[in-house]
């Protein structure tokens, strides 16, 4: 049996109108967006939600939920490639031995090469791994690209991406 507090620190995982996972809510959030009639439960698993009671309502609140209401889609801009953007993709690791420590910026092809100061070309690197690639390719120092860089994609984009993949591995 669980605890009121217990179920107060769940979540719910909230679609667009057109069965798109948006982002996941605390359970107070869900409760008014189905008391307000903004939302509708959504019946994905078999698992069963929380049962709510209030001095004058029992509400029922599933896992998942479904806006009714358009949302309009907040406008989300391709963040600009600094360094405080390239360490928060790049989780303030260098791409090329993992360290966390004396991080630097390090164009993937350098620029005196013609490389561009873009998201698919700039990466983290320690100060280290920096200064052995030099002025050279990762390919002609040797060394190997933990991922390939690219632009972060919309917040939304990567919550759909984790929550189908969650739901994929439970089917295996």
């Amino acid at each position: 049996m669980t605890s009121a507090m217990q179920v107060l620190e769940q979540s719910v995982v909230v679609f667009s109108q057109n069965y798109l996972p948006l982002c996941r809510v605390n359970i107070k959030r869900a409760i008014v967006l189905l008391v307000t009639n903004k939302a509708e439960p959504l019946d994905l698993t078999a698992e069963s939600g929380w049962l709510i009671h209030s001095p004058s309502l029992v509400l029922s609140v599933p896992k998942h939920i479904r806006l009714k209401i358009a949302a309009a889609e907040r406008m989300w801009k391709v963040p600009p490639v600094n360094r405080r953007e390239v360490l928060r993709r790049d989780h303030h690791v260098c791409q090329y031995c993992g360290s966390n420590k004396r991080l630097t910026l390090d164009h993937v092809i350098p620029r005196s090469r013609g490389g561009t100061h873009t998201w698919d070309n700039v990466v983290i690197a320690c100060e280290r791994c920096n200064s052995r690639k030099g002025d050279r390719t990762p390919t002609e120092a040797g060394m190997q690209l933990r991922k390939v860089p690219k632009a972060p994609a919309h917040p939304a984009v990567y919550f759909a991406e984790q929550f189908w993949s969650d739901v994929q591995a439970k089917l295996e």
